[in-house]
């Protein structure tokens, strides 16, 4: 069943975390006419935020809602047709948010990049959300739409040239600056210290561990998170560059692999998925993206030993504390390329730039558009509902919405 009349378009939970206000802000200026209310823990802290966003949020509502509260939570997700929230590391404090949103009948977007969470989502609420009519869309934020996006932009344009399904497929980092979150470094020491257990650790090396039915996965082999490569064995087009393992490979393929089985494997039954990230092609960019994946590669498989070594509090002390960030969320920028061929041979490169900072602006941005596209263009969205990817929800829409609000993006036939 789908919600019916509710009170509010959008309510953001987490208002008050540096991502958190920088949504709230976006939200002020992008959601003009859209019925929108700010949530968390604290009313002076809420009533603060909206102060600081000018006249175009001056009469949103504050609502006071305690995550271990659920009944709090049920209220929330019935008054509204959207929750959005950031409220990470979502491990800790995610769940009971998507349990309120999927039994209400509310969609629900946040921007994690937590493999345990949204396993845990998945098999929890999906039944429950496609029975209310909910969609739950984790990571809408820079993990997971530029991953999911321009693979997606890839297979619409290779269906649009009948050139076949799609084969190797590879995410490239291209360039990348930004600041390092206090939110995004306790999502990291939480997935350290989660993988010293068993079970989890044989999730994360799973590459189909968020998969809707993994027994009908096809076998195609390794397909490693941490490879170092030079640039030709991705591309003609990256022969000199060197690339090394990238930091969120390990949840990015596993959620365009969940794409690519929730859309009924509509990339091919052969399609394999990688990410990885430029050195450039200076002398010392081999060297560079060798140290890159092994440091990742040796905090992939012994980071729950790593963190049982350390000091117990260290880590706390000398990483800032989530909701914490820089003044300036203004800078940075990134650029992506995917390349992929198709089973006829076909090579195509999806890319997609941005001049904002990846983990604030740019991710504000990103959550922001997935919330108004889910509360204001409902009727032209997928009827699909459950636990969802970007794409599996609303693909179409954030291909014409994001360049809309800066997002530079393009697709190009390479032979």
């Amino acid at each position: 069943m789908r919600a019916g009349g509710r009170e509010f378009d959008i309510v953001l939970y987490g208002a008050t975390g540096f991502v958190g206000k920088l949504t709230a802000r976006y939200l002020a200026h992008a959601g003009a006419g859209t019925r929108i209310a700010l949530a968390g823990r604290s009313a002076e802290k809420l009533h603060a935020v909206r102060q600081s966003l000018g006249a175009g949020a001056g009469e949103w509502p504050v609502i006071v809602a305690d995550l271990s509260k659920p009944a709090q939570l049920r209220d929330v997700a019935a008054q509204t047709h959207v929750v959005v929230s950031t409220v990470g590391p979502y491990t800790k404090h995610g769940l009971p948010i998507v349990a309120a949103c999927a039994a209400a009948g509310t969609d629900y977007v946040d921007v994690t990049g937590e493999v345990p969470f949204v396993r845990q989502s998945i098999d929890l609420y999906h039944n429950l959300a496609v029975d209310n009519g909910a969609r739950i869309v984790h990571s809408c934020g820079f993990d997971s739409i530029p991953s999911d996006l321009t693979v997606y932009a890839l297979h619409r344009l290779a269906v649009e040239e009948g050139t076949g399904e799609l084969c190797d497929t590879t995410f490239v980092m291209r360039g990348y600056s930004a600041g390092v979150s206090g939110g995004s470094l306790a999502t990291m020491m939480e997935l350290l210290r989660a993988s010293g257990d068993s079970e989890t650790r044989r999730l994360l090396d799973d590459p189909y561990g968020l998969s809707p039915q993994r027994t009908a996965e096809p076998n195609l082999g390794p397909q490693p998170d941490v490879q170092l490569r030079s640039g030709e064995e991705i591309a003609p087009e990256l022969t000199g560059i060197w690339t090394g393992a990238y930091v969120m490979a390990r949840y990015n393929t596993r959620c365009v692999r969940r794409t690519n089985a929730l859309l009924g494997w509509a990339y091919g039954r052969g399609f394999r998925y990688s990410e990885t990230m430029s050195m450039g092609s200076s002398g010392a960019a081999k060297i560079m993206a060798a140290m890159a994946s092994a440091t990742i590669a040796g905090a992939s498989k012994f980071g729950g030993a790593y963190m049982k070594l350390l000091p117990h509090g260290l880590v706390e002390a000398v990483t800032p504390a989530p909701g914490v960030g820089y003044a300036d969320d203004s800078r940075g920028h990134y650029t992506v390329e995917t390349y992929t061929q198709t089973t006829s041979g076909a090579r195509y490169m999806a890319t997609m730039a941005q001049e904002a900072d990846p983990g604030y602006a740019a991710t504000a941005m990103m959550l922001g558009e997935s919330a108004l596209i889910l509360a204001t263009d409902r009727e032209q969205l997928p009827d699909r509902c459950g636990v969802l990817t970007p794409v599996t929800a609303m693909g179409d829409a954030l291909l014409s919405r994001l360049p809309a609000a800066g997002v530079l993006m393009s697709t190009a036939r390479l032979n």
